[in-house]
């Protein structure tokens, strides 16, 4: 289990494949930079491709989801938007064909097993491997780069790819979030009140110090 750096805590539902989860981090950041101490984030997965995922895990692209060329375009100008909003650059606007499970595995499994400072780093740099580099953080080879990187051992990381319980676990948190009433991502969630979206550094200070 990971041990506790600070003794406040964001909770975020996210999916590394969701841009606007990117950019609602970059705001959290921008929030942090100002606080005097910061907020550990209690990151809680979340599949945005539950809805084409077969059984086995794999994804089946024909599975309509409701998400039209329209969408993905409205998306994409709100993306840019925010990218101007926050001043941040991105390889990518959106990743429809990238599998974020295989990261959301491991990340899970480094949150667990590893200290939070190490799940941090393995969290920001998928992050950046994805809307930074366009990176297939669906690959294993990439996946224990990024983690070896952040000081886990490579054979763990290949482990918690292999192990099926660690997948039901993560299933179970994808569960639990719809339980919770999440229907979308990024979700920051402090002292019972929750923000959806890629809410400015503002909202997230009103809803961690209601000013």
């Amino acid at each position: 289990m990971s041990e506790t750096s600070t003794d406040e805590r964001i909770t975020v539902y996210s999916d590394y494949v969701c841009p606007f989860c990117y950019l609602g981090r970059e705001s959290l950041r921008q929030y942090q930079a100002d606080r005097e101490d910061e907020l550990e984030i209690d990151w809680h997965p979340y599949d945005l491709r539950s809805q084409k995922r077969g059984p086995d895990g794999s994804i089946d692209h024909s599975v309509d989801d409701g998400k039209d060329e329209e969408y993905y375009e409205e998306a994409k100008q709100g993306v840019r938007r925010l990218q101007e909003q926050y001043d941040v650059e991105m390889d990518l606007d959106i990743a429809t064909d990238i599998d974020s499970l295989p990261a959301q595995v491991v990340s899970y499994a480094v949150k667990e097993r590893e200290d939070y400072e190490t799940w941090l780093t393995f969290d920001r740099a998928v992050f950046d491997a994805l809307w930074q580099e366009g990176r297939d953080i669906g690959d294993a080879d990439v996946l224990v780069e990024l983690a070896t990187e952040a000081g886990v051992d490579a054979d763990a990381v290949r482990d918690a790819l292999d192990d099926a319980s660690l997948r039901e676990q993560i299933h179970e948190q994808f569960a639990a979030a719809r339980r919770q009433g999440v229907t979308g991502v990024p979700t920051f969630a402090y002292d019972g009140h929750a923000a959806r979206g890629a809410v400015p550094p503002e909202q997230l200070e009103r809803l961690v110090e209601g000013t």
